[in-house]
């Protein structure tokens, strides 16, 4: 199943559920899902709506008052065996604590909003799951712009967590002065996303209309979610949306150079990039430098290159490219959390690899060898390679 996320106008956990709803996922399949982790009552109520002259679906989350503040632990716990949910909201906790210069052991969730944003995340998630989406591309986010006030005084917009959540990924300040793009729907989104820009190629099957909780004049407060599959070609027809490998043979580049260029293909859209040693005529050392893309992030692939890069032209050739199955667990060393890639095929997992960014940091917390942490979490990792389905 293929999935585009329209955030143009913003994010937010209430909006992707009333976009996952309005795009025919059963209400009952989020509130049993936040049923099964939630410690208190938390109901899920669907109203239509209209925002900016558009039918829209809003999910509301209502929850009763509450007297318990919640760390990440606490919230860990619950959300423990739930891989998609639990690595949204740890990306959650561990944004906070870099804004607050803390630890995400150490944050804390006000009582009311830890129970709406585990509702969120919980519901947001068990409903990609419903659809079987395995490529989710998200459209560039618009963030908003102004200040809002905070118990911290007043921040700027975009706020400093979803500043912090969407470093890497395309966004811009949007078409009104408010707040847009909430903590919760940052991380839900770049959990979520397996690629970033506009509608890829796609049969559409449905659409959801998200709503969020504002009107404002002269803006459609919505976020939608396009669902269906990839567009069926003829080998008549062209190779559009095919993978694309851009390549080109590079000389006189100074190689402190690379790492930068590397990173500027790669937040420029490029699925992969990488350089191949060579030897050009004449003996002289090179590199070939490779980036994978698709239809919509080429063209910024190609402006990139050149502008990073001392080439004055480029090769390119169409792929046929086959992708196993992804989804993330999550393995404990020694009290710390680590991402684990499972790959499946046919059902099957055939590959578990810890995330060696998620090694790193656990290594400089319990202050052990990074080779160390990482035995350890792939030695727990291989415990997945039994399960199929």
């Amino acid at each position: 199943m293929k999935l585009w996320v329209d955030a143009s106008a913003g994010a937010s956990g209430d909006m992707l559920l009333g976009a996952l709803v309005g795009a025919g996922v059963p209400l009952e399949v989020l509130q049993d899902a936040i049923d099964a982790v939630s410690p208190e009552p938390v109901a899920l109520r669907v109203e239509e709506v209209r925002r900016g002259g558009l039918a829209a679906t809003r999910v509301h989350v209502d929850v009763a008052d509450s007297r318990h503040h919640r760390t990440w632990r606490d919230v860990r716990g619950l959300l423990d065996g739930h891989g998609l949910a639990l690595a949204a909201f740890e990306r959650l906790a561990v944004a906070e604590a870099a804004v607050h210069g803390t630890t995400p052991d150490e944050v804390h969730f006000h009582e009311v909003g830890a129970l709406d944003a585990i509702a969120d995340v919980v519901g947001v998630c068990a409903g990609i799951e419903h659809l079987g989406a395995t490529d989710i591309t998200v459209s560039p986010v618009a963030v908003g712009s102004g200040t809002i006030r905070s118990s911290h005084g007043t921040l700027p917009v975009s706020p400093p967590a979803v500043a912090e959540l969407l470093r890497g990924v395309p966004t811009y300040a949007g078409p009104v002065p408010m707040e847009t793009c909430t903590p919760t729907g940052a991380a839900l989104l770049t959990t979520l996303a397996t690629a970033w820009g506009p509608q890829p190629p796609m049969t559409v099957d449905t659409i959801g209309v998200g709503a969020g909780g504002r009107d404002p004049d002269g803006h459609a407060n919505v976020l939608r979610l396009f669902v269906g599959g990839l567009e069926a070609r003829s080998a008549r027809t062209s190779n559009s949306g095919s993978p694309l490998l851009l390549e080109c043979n590079v000389d006189d580049l100074d190689p402190r150079v690379w790492p930068a260029v590397i990173a500027a293909l790669l937040e420029a859209g490029a699925s992969d990039a990488w350089l191949t040693p060579i030897l050009m005529k004449k003996g002289r050392p090179a590199h070939t430098l490779s980036a994978l893309v698709d239809d919509a992030s080429a063209p910024a692939v190609r402006t990139a290159i050149f502008r990073h890069t001392t080439t004055i032209g480029l090769r390119e050739q169409p792929l046929t490219k086959h992708a196993l199955d992804r989804e993330i667990v999550v393995v404990e060393v020694g009290g710390q959390q680590v991402d684990v890639k499972l790959a499946r095929h046919e059902g099957v997992v055939v590959n578990a690899q810890p995330e060696y960014d998620h090694v790193a940091r656990a290594a400089a917390t319990l202050g052990r060898p990074v080779n160390d942490v990482l035995t350890e979490a792939a030695a727990l990792s291989r415990a997945f390679l039994t399960q199929g389905d």
